[in-house]
This record gives structure tokens, sequence and C-alpha cells, in this order.
């Protein structure tokens, strides 16, 4: 993408991509990721790596949960992506992909890894965890959201607390080359954003059952609404 276009150049692909109105609870997180992939696409060191790709497909995944129309949320990804120039299929693939690879393994062969940047790693996750070395690297929270999730994927992750997979994606994050604080900070704020979203949705899809059944009981039978025919009442002559 050209690095004259703004970010406002980039609002306006996405709208015209997008010419649906989104509910406010889903505002903030298209914002972001807007104005965060627009600042990425400037950035000559940045590479759309599987691990940038498995962040970015996470964060939209869990924060558009509960988008209605859910069929237009593939649209929102694409217009997402396209308006910045990121090619949403692909990223998707990428990502995929990688989570694939590392479903096949155990955590610790996954820390030895991420730990070793990259190396005995199935391509082209290996790749991307040794890119982090290169001299132009350009980092992302959606990279330290792709560390944290490409260790979730891990077979045995399952028994292990959330609070303990954060600390190994710090420790990890560090011994790659990133920024501890950075690392800490990028993950503290999504798991908290996360949370905070997830009783948004689960409030606003209460509020909508609650609605339906308000409407449910108001709609009377027509027969119970009918008038009386008074005939029927009088008291019969014979």
């Amino acid at each position: 993408m050209s690095s004259a276009l703004t970010v406002a150049d980039s609002k306006r692909a996405f709208h015209s991509a997008f010419p649906y109105v989104i509910s406010p609870l889903y505002r903030r997180m298209v914002d972001e990721l807007l104005v965060e992939l627009h600042l990425l696409s400037r950035q000559q060191g940045f590479r759309p790596d599987p691990l940038f790709a498995v962040g970015l497909v996470q964060v939209f995944d869990a924060f558009s949960r509960g988008y209605r129309p859910e069929n237009q949320t593939p649209l929102l990804f694409e217009a997402l992506c396209g308006a910045s120039g990121f090619d949403a299929t692909q990223l998707r693939l990428q990502a995929e992909a990688a989570l694939a690879s590392v479903g096949h393994h155990n955590m610790q062969t996954v820390r030895g890894w991420i730990d070793q940047r990259g190396l005995g790693a199935p391509e082209p996750l290996g790749a991307a965890l040794a890119g982090v070395q290169r001299d132009d690297f350009h980092y992302s929270r959606l990279m330290a959201v792709g560390l944290l999730t490409l260790l979730e994927q891990a077979q045995d992750s399952g028994s292990i607390e959330p609070q303990a997979l954060r600390q190994a994606a710090h420790d990890l994050g560090e011994s790659m080359g990133l920024l501890r604080d950075r690392v800490d900070k990028d993950l503290s704020l999504y798991a908290g954003n996360l949370a905070k979203m997830a009783q948004a949705v689960e409030l606003m899809e209460e509020t909508v059952a609650a609605e339906r059944r308000r409407r449910e009981r108001q709609q009377v039978p027509a027969a119970e609404k009918a008038p009386t025919d008074p005939a029927s009442e009088s008291p019969s002559a014979g």
C-alpha cells in the first residue's frame, strides 16, 4: 500500500467494502484493527507472517463473537484486511496451517521451537519465529497474541492454567528477543479486554432473549383478542 495513504483512506476503503451498520459493541474492535493494520502496512520491516496471522485471526474471532448477522463476519474480516492491502484469505490459511502444525505436538516441543527461535519448527512457522531476529523486524501486539495462541494449541495445553500459559508466553517472547515489558502489557490488555467483551456479549444476548420473550408474551392469539358475540352470551328464550 502506498505510504501516501492515510488512516482516513483506509477507513473509506473499509466502509466501501463493508457498507453495513456495525453494532456499537463491535465498533471499537473494528476501529482499532483498522488503525493498527493501516500503520503496520506502512512499516517496511513488518512481515505478515504466520505469527502475526495467528494473532490477527484470534483477536478478530474472539472479539467478533456474537456478531449479528453472523453471515457478515467473513466479509467484515475481508474488508478490515483489504482496506490496508492485506489478503484476508491468505492470512487465514497461514493461521490455520500454523495452528494445525502445533496441534500435533506437546507443550515442551512447541516451547522448544519458540525458545530456539524456530529451530526444528515446521515451515513457514519456523521462518516466522526466526524472523524476529531481523534487523528491520517490526513488532505488533498481534504477534504476542499469536505466540500465546500457539501455546494454547499444543496437545497438552488444556491441563495448564491460563495464567501459567500467559507466563510461558512472556518468558518465551523474551527469549526470542521481544521486549518483555511490551509483551506483558499487550497480553494483559488482551486478556482483560477479552473478559470484558465476553461479559458484554453475554449481557447483550441476555437482553435480546428477554426482549424476544417479552414480544412473544404480547403476541396474544387472535382468537383471544376477537370481540365476543353478544348474541352468544344472551339467555335462551326457549
